[in-house]
């Protein structure tokens, strides 16, 4: 495998599809690349679903060549449709998040569908797209069918946690590449109702967030001068926020862990609800 290659967890379903189409798109960008991986679990406790095999039947080797076709077919059909990337498929053996965490080690990138079928019955938002993006190596990109992906700004999570460090470097070059805005959210706890410390200025306390979240981004300003950039700090709940915010864009970055003003960015916390509700491409980030 090329670790400069684009990886996609393919099945032949539509949220696949539209997976697919985000990594092709994103490869026609950056000219790296793009390996479509099956991976043809035999056995499950629910009996092996695919191609041409009724549910509870245990696969033959005609399943797996029909695994094959689909997976040879996808890949040539990609490549014909975007001429000059370089598109291939491969089928792996194994437990779909297991496999698909092991490749992403050697990938540059991992794309998936948010749900899936055949060798993927068990992607369900909140299960495998969940355990990969807490687990992989690289960064996990998670797409769902009917998702606008090719209009608005970037949005970036920014809290100073390391991981929040790489996802900004990620979402300015996404920015970069897709000659759009990013717009940067810092999220901080507002006091609660029942006890406000005496003084306390709602509007100090953004500017001193806001403030924070500039630093964040200095660096990356400097090597990427031409991307716009526009920081919001706001008071509230960094899920509720972030989807929101998902709303206009065409992708949201975080990651995979977080403190201070996204504390609870933990996978199944905050980037758990951007997976399951985000009304655009997610993108959960972490260091190698």
């Amino acid at each position: 495998m090329n670790s400069e290659e684009i990886l996609v967890g393919y099945d032949g379903s539509t949220d696949a599809s539209v997976a697919l189409d985000w990594a092709l798109d994103e490869a026609g960008r950056s000219g790296r690349p793009v390996l479509l991986a099956y991976v043809f679990e035999w056995l499950t406790v629910a009996g092996w679903i695919g191609p041409g095999v009724a549910p509870g039947v245990w696969p033959d080797e005609t399943a797996r060549r029909q695994v094959e076709d689909l997976v040879r077919k996808a890949a040539a059909d990609a490549a014909a449709l975007r001429p000059g990337l370089t598109v291939r498929g491969e089928v792996f053996d194994g437990p779909p998040a297991l496999v698909l965490q092991e490749r992403s080690a050697d990938a540059q990138m991992l794309v998936l569908g948010s749900r899936g079928h055949g060798g993927f019955a068990g992607l369900l938002a909140g299960s495998t797209a969940v355990s990969v993006a807490a687990h992989a190596h690289c960064p996990v990109i998670v797409v769902r069918d009917g998702q606008p992906a090719t209009s608005g700004p970037v949005v970036v999570g920014v809290d100073g946690s390391p991981s929040s460090v790489q996802a900004v470097g990620f979402a300015f070059e996404r920015a970069a590449q897709r000659d759009v805005p990013l717009r940067a959210l810092r999220v901080w706890e507002p006091p609660g109702e029942r006890w406000v410390p005496r003084g306390f200025d709602p509007e100090e306390a953004s500017a001193t967030e806001r403030a924070a979240a500039e630093a964040d981004l200095a660096s990356w300003r400097k090597s990427f001068p031409d991307v716009p950039v526009e920081v919001v700090a706001n008071p509230g709940s960094a899920a509720a926020l972030l989807v929101e915010e998902s709303r206009a864009a065409q992708l949201v970055v975080v990651g995979s862990r977080g403190r201070g003003g996204l504390r609870g960015m933990l996978l199944g916390s905050v980037s758990q609800q951007l997976i399951h509700h985000a009304q655009c491409p997610v993108a959960v980030v972490r260091e190698r």
